[in-house]
């Protein structure tokens, strides 16, 4: 176990970041925040595929106990869920949050409130769930959550679905990398979750998370305060090509990577239309993943 350290952001400094929330910020104009591209104006309020515009939109926020016991600790993970999505799952089990981006429009100072009321609240972390399309407005939120003294570390709990130009912005700033790794394929995220380059966008954003933060590092109580954690999401009928997941974790990011393989899937939203995602996934299909994960000798992680 290494020793603790203070957040990234802290060390990178306000100023420093302060320059990072005037670039970032410059984006939304034409934004190219998330693979899509869509460059529309979202200040002059325009819509791209995640269909938000220039402020944060907030579904919930609040200590969470039911994330990675690495994050949770002893007084919950601080989480805040964004609405809006860059992928369009059929099987989205938020569907709500995601593709009908229910939620509260907060303005920069209404998300440093969360943070720090977070912090207030004794949570283990700061973890942004779905924050991709909101890179701008975590930068300014953070900037003035640094500046009432917020000191926790920052989890960038993302699809995986990446650009590295946007997690350029990020590097010095995000202190745990949590991406969820959905597909081998390029196909399935097309069919699935509406993102034609899904795997191949995917694979350059997690070496590149790995680069920033390396290995997942905990304290002496055994929680997380620096590194990767991957998730990995077993689909019935393997449409994930779990293999192949785990050997491109082992093979091209880090052989002792940090990986919670999850069981609980279970069919949503738009799964019925979809086989075999209409269906459970099986207690053998996740036992092969979990055996394939120990003979890669990856280190596993539990919820």
């Amino acid at each position: 176990m290494a020793a603790k350290m203070s957040p990234c952001y802290m060390a990178l400094g306000a100023m420093r970041l302060e320059e990072r929330v005037s670039s970032a910020a410059a984006v939304l104009t034409a934004c190219t925040l998330c693979p899509h591209l869509c460059r529309v104006n979202r200040v002059a309020g325009e819509r791209g595929f995640c269909r938000m515009g220039a402020q944060a939109v907030v579904a919930s926020g609040g200590p969470h106990l039911g994330e990675e016991s690495v994050l949770v600790g002893s007084r919950g993970s601080g989480t805040i869920f964004f609405s809006g999505c860059t992928l369009r799952c059929v099987y989205c089990q938020n569907w709500e949050i995601s593709w009908g981006g229910r939620g509260v429009v907060l303005s920069d100072e209404g998300l440093a409130r969360i943070m720090l009321h977070l912090a207030h609240l004794g949570c283990e972390n700061i973890n942004l769930v779905s924050p991709t399309h909101f890179v701008p407005q975590i930068l300014a939120a953070l900037l003035l959550a640094l500046r009432q003294g917020l000191c926790l570390p920052l989890v960038y709990n993302t699809s995986g679905y990446e650009l590295p130009e946007t997690l350029a912005m990020l590097d010095g700033v995000v202190d745990i990398y949590m991406p969820d790794i959905k597909y081998a394929s390029d196909r399935p995220g097309m069919l699935y979750s509406s993102a034609p380059d899904y795997a191949s966008r995917m694979r350059v954003a997690v070496r590149e998370m790995q680069r920033q933060v390396g290995d997942l590092a905990v304290d002496k109580r055994g929680v997380a305060y620096r590194g990767l954690l991957i998730r990995h999401l077993v689909l019935p009928g393997d449409l994930a090509g779990t293999a192949e997941v785990l050997r491109f974790v082992a093979g091209e990011v880090s052989p002792q990577a940090a990986v919670n393989i999850m069981s609980q899937y279970r069919p949503a939203h738009l799964a019925s239309r979809h086989p075999p995602l209409d269906r459970r996934v099986s207690p053998s299909e996740v036992k092969a993943a979990r055996e394939l994960a120990k003979h890669l000798a990856l280190r596993s992680i539990s919820s």
